[in-house]
């Protein structure tokens, strides 16, 4: 689903909000994309930039995901591991792709309609773009960067340490070439935000969600997802610049970091181009960040004992904290769920294991389950001195190693010995409420 379909389907849902007044990208779109945050907003007028739209709110909801891959959004996580499981190489697109409709005649970005999201930031942020790389061994890597505008030309891109893109760029002291993607179809951004091993092709994961065509680029000897709304063309030089401060997913101020610099030689986009703009923290940022390891938890749970769900919750950040579902068959199956979650998303801080009568995407549901199934004495574990994220501000932070925290498991399922029925919820009988006549009012 590109993002105009996308944009057809929640006017039809009655979803999409339209803002019509012009608004400026440099801090009162972020502001008005936070007061809305959670919904799909369409902004169709853009202070300095007449010929452009912007939309946020894409991937705000797990719904958003499940309709793109015509599935419930329940069965996301299985969606998403089949696709991991079992990656389709797409084709590419004959004639004219509709990425590149225009093509500039040079390149400026100060004429894109990029946010600065918060006054603190570094500079104005691309934040949906996705860099396409080719990995001299590995083959084709797609990522998501976030990059800082340096000038008409230039972006700093943060590109963590050790991963694809990065491991790419170390081999080389040339200048790597890559193409940015802006506003993809969201088969796309989730397999994008996936971390696949090494060799996986991430556009492959792609098409096993959703047909997903590729265009060759104009400059460098790549292809991109041929329904993007933008593609900058470029290279990642070995330069350094300072990038960031910039809101983390946490929602804290993330430090300046030297960065690569990456150079832009050509821009393309569709006719009346739509810029997807990515709130910094919200919840379009939480389910890229958390549901992609979801799929890695659920398989390493399902190792040691039957795993039904899996949720990281938007309460941790989306990556912090999960709820993991179970069909309990064993005494310790909750203590083994908790350490294969661990297993399956090293970032993870806590961890609340339930049984299948509990809705893990229901924070009540999940929170009675722990107050009535759960003893800190019995049901607790706790790792002490773990590796953890960078991206919990709590954690101990020493520069240049890995973060170290505690980390701590509930589990919070029901006995399985004759006991088990006095841990269940009594049940009411249905009822037919057409029977009756229910009006809104009091009556005195």
């Amino acid at each position: 689903m590109n993002l105009r379909h996308f944009v057809a389907w929640a006017q039809e849902q009655e979803e999409l909000l339209v803002v019509d007044s012009a608004l400026n990208p440099h801090l009162e779109m972020a502001r008005a994309m936070h007061a809305l945050d959670g919904r799909p907003v369409l902004f169709n007028a853009l202070t300095g930039h007449p010929n452009w739209r912007a939309l946020s709110g894409v991937c705000a909801r797990r719904e958003h995901f499940a309709v793109a891959l015509g599935c419930r959004a329940s069965d996301l996580v299985h969606r998403m591991a089949e696709a991991l499981a079992n990656p389709a190489p797409p084709a590419l697109t004959s004639g004219e792709a509709l990425c590149q409709e225009v093509a500039a005649d040079r390149v400026d970005l100060t004429h894109l309609p990029i946010p600065r999201y918060h006054a603190r930031d570094g500079g104005r942020y691309v934040t949906s773009g996705i860099a396409v790389i080719e990995d001299p061994d590995y083959g084709r890597n797609v990522a998501f960067h976030r990059l800082m505008i340096l000038d008409a030309r230039r972006v700093a891109a943060r590109i963590v340490e050790n991963r694809g893109t990065h491991t790419a760029w170390a081999k080389t002291d040339r200048d790597v070439p890559v193409a940015i993607a802006i506003g993809c179809p969201i088969q796309v951004l989730l397999a994008a935000a996936m971390s696949p091993p090494k060799g996986v092709d991430e556009l492959a994961i792609a098409q096993a969600m959703a047909p997903t065509p590729l265009a060759a680029c104009q400059t460098v000897d790549l292809a991109v997802p041929a329904e993007a709304e933008i593609i900058l063309e470029g290279r990642i030089t070995h330069t350094l610049a300072d990038e960031g401060p910039f809101p983390d997913l946490t929602e804290t101020m993330d430090v300046v970091r030297r960065q690569p610099v990456i150079e832009i030689d050509r821009f393309t986009h569709r006719r009346a181009p739509i810029f997807h703009a990515l709130l910094p923290g919200g919840m379009e940022h939480k389910h890229l960040m958390g549901m992609p390891r979801e799929p890695t938890i659920f398989a390493a749970v399902d190792e040691v004992c039957r795993c039904t769900g899996v949720y990281i919750t938007p309460g941790g950040a989306s990556w912090l904290h999960v709820v993991v579902q179970i069909e309990k068959q064993h005494d310790d199956d909750g203590q083994k769920a908790i350490e294969a979650a661990f297993r399956g998303h090293s970032s993870l801080k806590h961890v609340v294991i339930v049984d299948t009568d509990i809705d893990i995407y229901d924070s009540t549901d999940v929170e009675w389950a722990i107050a009535t199934r759960f003893q800190a004495d019995r049901d607790l574990r706790v790792f002490t001195d773990q590796p953890s994220s960078s991206l919990d501000p709590s954690a101990t932070q020493i520069p240049g190693e890995k973060s170290r925290t505690a980390k701590m498991g509930l589990d919070a399922t029901a006995p399985l010995n004759a006991a088990r029925k006095a841990y269940q919820k009594v049940e009411y009988e249905a009822l037919d409420l057409s029977q009756y006549n229910l009006k809104r009012g009091t009556t005195v």
